[in-house]
Order: structure tokens, then sequence, then C-alpha cells
């Protein structure tokens, strides 16, 4: 029922923080820690090794038995110790620093690291700690050149912007960037005051405010990187190798050129990075800018997300009170930060996905490399497009010619997208639609391995499709749902091999919204659910794995809140209040927005199914009124109309005045007691909230922390509050059950509280996220 919640504005710069890297946690603030007083020469050191080669040093991370580096205690101790021992020869004239790893120059801190700090103040002193060791690198008297290939965030930037001198392999692995802000935090290592001065303000409150990642070539035009170089092909070792060494060979050059003054490395600026800066000099020019960032950040943010601010503010007082006061202000704000409420939440959901990009089933038997998608609606075209841009070969079969060209229509346009964000070129994604096969029969399904059906949600036709594709497929295939509603048992009723049979729930627009709920029944065999979740990931999603039922997890939770939203309108409360007060709590699509973009006929579908099943307990507004607005044809964004008025390239959309008599027929009289803004807030979230609570009481969710993940990146539940457990745990289970309790006496049993919220609310030691 989800389908259309888009991730917009916080929910969807906070979702990119995935991109840090799938095995071990790369997250991003990068500090340098407490320097352990035993030297690590002593020791064997693991992470950090150099040699020399002529008079130039070259020092190499490389963090044991992880895909990426990570600044945790260990590395920073062994970098301290081996910079030492650099700056004490003098035979060593200057320094490069390179990673190991392909694709990893240095991913960030360890969030864990962070998370063990008991108070603010500790915080603060990690951060004291890397501004000094980075400060040192800064004012080395030898040059530092860093080698840049793969990642290179948050604090993994932070080191390489105090060298004197940066090279990175123009590849598309290799990525810069600032993404603390995704974890309510800030650059703690002196990140805020270098960055402004490197790349000008503008860009750098850009970089640090969404967390964005810059490719290569866009660094060197910004610059934040001074050279680049090309990677090379395969030769006697792998592609990768080939290019960390001729990386290294290029960066000695330039760090011995550094030495011997034969290479500069004072940047030359354009003319309008001149002119910039030059404005920028000026106070009244900055202190416009500040505001206007400002209110940008006010108004995509709603003021719920502190760091973005205390970005602003950190970066001013360094430009305005000179670099100590920049300094101390940005480790003061760092500690004070990391103990936020929205920063635990934001990092809570960053421990969820890296939990959710796992496969807990196992490595299924046989690997999926033939799928074969069933209708080229929206969401099947969408479910096409993420598969076969991840090198699977796809299938993609309608019924109707005119259908099927425009799901194949949708999957280039999808593709051509990435084409003009120079992500691809037009021959990569040419050789990406090579797979994808559009037909009418089915024509080659004997050699799928899998299926997944994007049918009309009508149990009739899906049992049809499944009787129709078990005739043709192999033994082995596997046979999805993309249903959003319907329990999977009763699709799998017809089948002869129910243990193939698996619900695969996607989110539109399936390219951009990163969850994929799968649901398994009590007869769906483990090797299928492996094959599920290891073609999800294989799509780039971050993957939940419910039971089935109605609605599963993702849909049975936003149907009672939906109802109350309709019950909201009919008191009298008109679309745009409705949105406001809903976007006000951190929700990114306003709820009356919602129901547009969900589509009212297919909530009104829904409605129905949950309402059969569910009983007074999913009741609330009426669902007559939905029915008449299908009546009228105000099926939302789709038809143009729902409860706005939708036209192609008008920003601010207006209020459909012909819901006017709509809502006059089915008005209530409203209860003052319970409709305050912040009541209306409270009676769509509780009722979200305890059905979820619900969900993990009757076994639906296996853990709290895929309830969280399920509900943020399927629904957009405000990330900034980590999810409806995370809430639960951070509002209080007692103060919930008093809330559920206050609408209970007023409007029944759709707000009586499940008993897993009352043994919680009854025992406040207990927690969902010990």
């Amino acid at each position: 029922m989800a389908a259309a919640v888009r991730a917009i504005g916080s929910l969807g710069r906070f979702t990119a923080a995935a991109k840090y890297g799938p095995s071990r946690r790369p997250p991003p603030a990068g500090y340098a820690c407490r320097n352990i007083s035993t030297s690590t020469a002593l020791q064997t050191r693991t992470h950090v090794s150099y040699d020399i080669k002529g008079d130039v040093a070259v020092i190499r991370f490389n963090t044991p038995n992880s895909k990426v580096n990570t600044l945790s205690r260990q590395l920073n101790s062994e970098f301290t110790d081996v910079m030492n021992e650099i700056w004490a020869n003098e035979a060593v004239k200057s320094a490069v620093l390179i990673s190991s790893k392909p694709g990893s120059f240095i991913a960030g801190a360890d969030i864990d690291m962070i998370e063990a700090c008991k108070t603010s103040q500790e915080v603060t002193q990690l951060s004291q700690e890397g501004q000094k060791m980075l400060e040192k690198i800064e004012q080395s008297p030898k040059p530092i050149v860093a080698a840049i290939s793969g990642s290179c965030l948050g604090g993994g930037l932070e080191v390489a912007i105090a060298c004197h001198y940066r090279i990175a392999t123009k590849d598309k692995k290799t990525i810069l960037g600032t993404p603390e802000v995704l974890l309510g935090l800030l650059p703690g290592a002196g990140g805020t005051q270098r960055l402004p001065k490197m790349v000008g303000i503008p860009a750098a409150f850009d970089m640090m405010l969404t967390g964005r990642n810059i490719r290569a070539d866009r660094a060197k035009k910004m610059g934040l990187v001074d050279q680049l170089v090309d990677p090379l092909g395969p030769g006697v070792k792998a592609p990768e190798a080939r290019t960390i060494e001729y990386l290294e060979e290029v960066a000695v050059g330039f760090a011995r050129g550094l030495a011997n003054r034969t290479v500069s490395a004072k940047r030359s600026k354009g003319l309008i990075q001149k002119i910039t800066d030059y404005a920028m000099a000026l106070p009244f020019v900055r202190q416009q800018v500040y505001k206007t960032v400002e209110s940008k950040v006010q108004k995509q943010t709603k003021g719920l997300y502190p760091a973005p601010l205390k970005i602003i503010e950190v970066v001013k007082t360094g430009l305005d009170q000179g670099r100590d006061a920049g300094y101390l202000t940005e480790s003061q704000s760092f500690g004070q930060l990391a103990v936020t409420k929205e920063s635990k939440a934001l990092i809570g959901l960053y421990h969820g996905q890296v939990h959710c990009k796992k496969n807990k089933f196992g490595t299924p038997q046989r690997e999926v490399k033939t799928l074969a998608v069933l209708g080229a609606g929206l969401m099947g075209a969408g479910i096409a497009q993420v598969s076969v841009d991840k090198g699977l070969k796809t299938i993609l079969k309608d019924t109707a010619q005119q259908g099927l060209d425009r799901g194949q229509q949708q999957v280039f346009k999808g593709l051509n997208g990435k084409v003009k964000k120079k992500s691809l070129t037009s021959f990569e994604r040419d050789s990406i639609l090579s797979n994808l096969t559009g037909q009418l029969d089915y024509k080659g399904f004997e050699k799928a391995d899998m299926v997944i059906e994007a049918v009309f949600e009508d149990i009739n036709i899906k049992h049809k499709v499944l009787k129709e594709v078990e005739a043709v497929i192999p033994a082995h295939c596997i046979f999805a749902s993309n249903t959003s509603a319907l329990p999977i048992s009763q699709i799998a009723a017809v089948s002869k091999r129910p243990e193939k049979v698996i619900g695969m729930h996607y989110f539109s627009p399936v390219d951009k919204m990163q969850l994929l709920e799968i649901i398994t029944t009590d007869k769906t065999s483990q090797d299928t659910a492996a094959s599920a979740v290891a073609v999800g990931l294989k799509q780039g999603k971050v993957v939940i794995v419910v039971k089935d039922g109605p609605g599963f997890y993702t849909t049975r939770c936003l149907g009672p809140m939906l109802a109350e939203v309709v019950r909201v309108l009919q008191e009298g409360i008109d679309p745009k209040k409705i949105d406001a007060i809903s976007t006000a709590f951190g929700f990114p699509v306003g709820a009356a927005t919602l129901i547009d973009e969900v589509g009212v006929d297919v909530a009104t579908h829904v409605a129905e199914d949950l309402g059969k099943a569910f009983g007074e307990r999913f009741g609330g507004g009426s669902i007559e009124l939905f029915k008449l607005m299908v009546e009228k044809g105000f099926l939302g964004r789709k038809a143009g109309k729902g409860f706005y008025i939708y036209q192609e390239g008008v920003k601010n959309r207006s209020v459909n005045s012909g819901m006017d008599e709509i809502l006059a027929r089915f008005k209530v009289p409203a209860k003052p007691e319970v409709c305050t803004d912040e009541d209306i807030q409270m009676r769509f979230v509780t009722r979200f909230v305890n059905e979820a609570a619900m969900c993990l009481q009757e076994g639906i969710l296996s853990s709290p922390v895929e309830g969280d993940i399920g509900a943020v990146f399927g629904l957009g539940f405000p990330p900034c509050l980590g999810g409806p457990f995370r809430y639960a745990d951070s509002y209080g289970a007692k103060q919930l059950v008093d809330k559920l309790r206050k609408y209970e006496a007023v409007y029944g049993s759709q707000f009586t509280p499940c008993q897993l919220l009352l043994d919680y609310a009854n025992s406040p030691s207990k927690k969902f996220h010990q």
C-alpha cells in the first residue's frame, strides 16, 4: 500500500548513508583517537606500515579482516607513531599516504568508538585529539601527499585535506564526501574549518549539509583534489592492484617534487572562484549566505535535525572569529551532537542497515541468474530495471504490447537518467539493456531461476498467473509475488510446490526506494528465503524478512494511521493542514499527499481487505469517503486529481475544490479535547506504533531492528526518531500507553494498547533496543 511513498528531504539524504561500505561498519565521522602511550614500534603493527623509497616514505593503511579502512583506536595509534618516526628520520624528505585495499582509502571512523563514550566531554576529547594530530600533518615541514583510491569519506577526507597535496584515481569507486550529517554528527577533526577554505563556503556547505558523495573528476574541478590518475586495465596483476601501484608511483614523484620545490602545492583558481572568494571575504555577503542556508535547512528539516544547524554555526565561528574559536566550537559541538537522541536514532538506523544487508538464511543452493518479471506496469518495470542494472538476465512479460512498450521505455528512461548524470556511459547503458527481453508469451521461462509477479492486486488474477507459470518453469524456479497486502499463503494455496512460493514486496519508485519486504509462509523453504534475500541484496536493497499475514508488516502499520487521517479529514481539518501537521512531526510526505501518492483506489482496496481481516481495530474514518472519491475519478496523482490538483510542471498544488462536497457529506463533529495539532500528530503516530508493536508481539516481525528499518525506509517514518521501536524507547512506553488510553476514552478500541506495549510500560527498565 505504501507503494508511492517518496523518500525526500532529510530521509532521502539519510538513506545515502548506506553507501559507506558493505561489510564492516565504516561510518563517517573521522577523529583520531587517544594515543596509546606504548609505541606500536615495540609491537607488531597490524593496521599501518611503511617503507622508504629513496627519500620518500610510503605509509600504507590496511585494517585487518575488513574490506575497508576505518579510523579505529589502533589505526590512529599506529599512524601517530609512524608519523613521529618519519618526522624524526632525516633521510626522509616527504611522505605518501596510501591504502593497501582496493576500493577504500579511509571510509571514516569506527562508530563503536564514538558510541563507547559515555559523556559529551569524552567525545569532545576524541575530536580534539583528532584535530591535534591532523594539525601536525598540516604543519608538517615534510610535504605529505594523499594518494586516494576508493572511498575517502568523513574522517578519511579530513585526513586527506590536512595533507599538502591530493592525487586520486579517476574511478567510479573513488568517492569523497562528508557524510557525518547523515548520522546526526559533523566533521570533528578540523573538517568544518579546512573545507570552506579549500573549496569555498557554498561548496563546503553543500558537501557538509547533504552528505553527498563527490566523484574524483568533480573533486578535481572543485579544488578538493589536485591531480587525477587514470585507472589501468588488466596485466600480470589484477586491474585494481596495478592501478594502486601506478597511483603510488605518481604520488611518490609528486611528493619528491614538493620536497625539492619542482612542484607547487598552490592551486590556480579560475576567475569565478576568485570573484566568489572575494565576495565571501566581505562580512555582509557571508551573513547573507548564512541566512539563506539556514532558512533552507529549517525548511527542509523543520528544525528536527540539530546537526545541520550546528554545522552552519561552527563554520560561521571559524570564519568570523578565527581558527582557534572555530576548532573549539567544532569539538564541543561534535561532543554535544554525539549524545543527542537524533544522532543515536540515525546511528541506530545505520546499524540496522548493516544488519539488513546480510543474508541470515545463508548462501542459496543455486544462484539466480535469469529472472522473469510478470507485468510491465510501474512496479514490474521498476523491478526489471533494478535487476538488469545489477547484471541479472531479465525477461519482462506483459499481456499487451502497449503495456510492454511503456514498461521497456521506463527501464530505458531510468538507465538513461544515469547517463545524463554521468554515472553510466551510453555504451554501458546499451550493454545493460541487452540483458532485458520484452515479450508477450512464456518463451524462455523454462530457463528462469525466479519469477516475480507484479500483476493487479486481485487474488483470482494472482492464482491464474501462478498456475500458468508453474506449467512452464523448471523444478528449482522460485515464484515470488510483489503484492502489498494479499496474504502469500492465500496466493500459494493453488501452487503445486508451496515451498517455492514467497512474497517480495517492493516500494515505488522501485529504483529510488531502498526497502524490500520479503514475506515467508509456514511452507516456504529456507533455501527459497535465502534465494529471495540474495536477489534483493544483489538489487541493492535493504531487506527485511517478515512472516505472512494480512498487510504483512509495512502495509499493516500504515493502515490504522491512514484510517485516522480520514477521520481527521471528516472532523473538518483540511488536507493542507493535515500535511503540515504530519511533516512537522518529521514525516517526509504529508499524510493527505501520501494517500494521493499511493492512489485512492489502491488505498480503498487495501483498507477493505485489512478491515475484513482485523475488524474494528482498523476502523476510524469512513471507507465510503474513499469509495465516493474513486467514483468521481479522484484517484490521486496518477489521475491528476485527489485531495489536490496535479498539473505537469506546477509545483504549488492547490486543494481539489471537488472534494468540498464529499467532505461535507461525511463530516462528523470534532472532539475538541483531542483535536490540538499535537493530539492529531499523536493520534496518527500512536496507532502506527501500536500496530508495529502488535506485529512484534504476534511474531510477524522477528526483531525491533527490522521493524524500525521497514518503517523508515518503506513508509517514511521520521528518521530523526529512528523508527517506531526506538521512538517508543525514547518517548517512553508508559507515556505512549497514557496517550493511547486518552484517545481510547474518546474513540474506543482502535486505540487499545497492545499487550507488549503494556508490558514495557509496566517495567520502565525494559527497552526494545538495549
